[in-house]
């Protein structure tokens, strides 16, 4: 993800980050969910399948010394056994862009979402979803789902809640 579209993500996320539980699905090396620990989150889960991220990511939760918040899961970042009990208050859903491009993989991607927002995260959570722009569509989530996208250039980040939260909506800057 470019910083320009990290730092609007996370000045969107502010009023969710403090004391947040925060799910990082494909997590990659981290940058995400250490980036919302360093922001106000207490406690990060990490889901990552791949074993040579899983080893970058370990080197960066204990360089950072951050093992008391952070839950390392080796896993497939769309099965449900790898989301941990806690309702996370941010998911961040960064899944690799070919996963688009297969009608099967796509699907459980969609699948895996709306699961995540309907039965595990809190009830005025957020789930960002990180896409190209262009690559998804307002008709690919549930109707009822409330789904916002913010286009910062080739990118595109989709905000997805249960219900209209209270207060304001999740309003990024613009680019």
């Amino acid at each position: 993800m470019l910083d320009r579209v990290r730092e609007a993500l996370f000045a969107t996320l502010q009023p969710w980050l403090e004391g947040a539980q925060v799910l990082d699905l494909f997590a990659g090396s981290g940058a995400l969910g250490i980036e919302a620990l360093s922001r106000g989150g207490r406690h990060a889960r990490f889901v990552e399948r791949n074993a040579r991220a899983c080893a970058c990511l370990e080197e960066n939760v204990s360089a950072l010394a951050l093992d008391d918040a952070v839950e390392l899961v080796r896993a497939d970042a769309l099965q449900a056994t790898s989301w941990g009990e806690r309702a996370p208050d941010v998911v961040f859903f960064d899944s690799p862009y070919p996963l688009l491009d297969e009608l099967r993989t796509r699907r459980a991607l969609f699948a895996a979402m709306d699961e995540l927002v309907r039965a595990r995260l809190a009830p005025e959570g957020v789930l960002v979803f990180h896409a190209l722009h262009r690559a998804v569509t307002r008709g690919e989530f549930a109707a009822d789902l409330v789904v916002r996208e913010r286009v910062y250039g080739s990118n595109s980040l989709w905000y997805v809640q249960r219900e209209e939260p209270a207060g304001a909506a999740p309003e990024a800057p613009e680019p």
